[in-house]
């Protein structure tokens, strides 16, 4: 496989230049490299382990790991790529601890591609306070949805949608080919719209729902101007 070019953060300075900073002891660069790749490292973890708390942890431990072999690091790869790597071992270890007893998670076999999935869309924003709710919640259905996909499946989706990883960073990240990387991507997408389908499904029957407070409203309303004009009544 072909090397991936050396990117060139806004700093200026190459990946492998960042490298023998922080090997070098530059605690501050560093502290920009934990800044800028948090966020990926994080997502990769929480992908595979499904706890946030814990997934913070495995970030942690990935930095520190990561600090002691940077020396090392020549560039064959980009940096994000190889702190993803570093991450996923992280975090697969983890999980193969805390269920010894369970199936273990492989990135590189066979995948059972039965079981049931949710839906979500993700997404922020600086609108109206009702329509913001929406999307935090929009946001929350489809991180539990994420959650419910097998787990190679998993972390294939979130570096590929969610942090746009090429398939090329992302089968060096997990080792694992090309190939499978785009069948369990094209496989993710598929469970998650089928999920997003059933919980439109779901909804059909609550949409512009009457009952309760609005019901209520209208019928107090409704009354309150009959007493005020009994004519009306008539």
């Amino acid at each position: 496989m072909r090397s991936e070019p050396i990117a060139k953060p806004a700093g200026g300075s190459t990946d492998v230049e960042i490298a023998a900073r922080i090997a070098a002891g530059d605690t501050q660069a560093l502290a920009q490299l934990m800044r800028r790749y948090n966020q990926k490292l994080y997502r990769t973890a929480r992908s595979i382990l499904k706890d946030d708390a814990e997934a913070e942890d495995a970030v942690q431990e990935a930095f520190l790991l990561a600090r002691r072999s940077i020396g090392g690091f020549r560039g064959d790869a980009s940096l994000a790529t190889w702190l993803v790597r570093i991450v996923v071992n992280e975090a697969l270890g983890r999980a193969r601890k805390r269920a010894r007893s369970a199936e273990i998670i492989r990135m590189d076999g066979d995948i059972d591609l039965e079981g049931d999935v949710e839906a979500s869309v993700d997404g922020e924003t600086a609108e109206q306070p009702e329509a913001s709710a929406v999307r935090a919640e929009t946001r929350r259905l489809l991180e539990r949805t994420i959650d419910t996909l097998p787990a190679a499946f998993r972390t294939v989706f979130v570096l590929r949608a969610v942090e746009e990883l090429t398939v090329e960073e992302t089968a060096m990240a997990l080792g694992i080919p090309e190939a499978t990387v785009r069948t369990r991507f094209f496989r993710a997408r598929s469970l998650l719209r089928e999920s997003l389908a059933r919980e439109i499904d779901f909804a059909y029957e609550d949409a512009f729902a009457f009952a309760g407070e609005r019901c209520d409203r209208i019928v107090a309303a409704v009354l309150a101007r009959l007493d005020e004009d009994p004519a009306r009544g008539a």
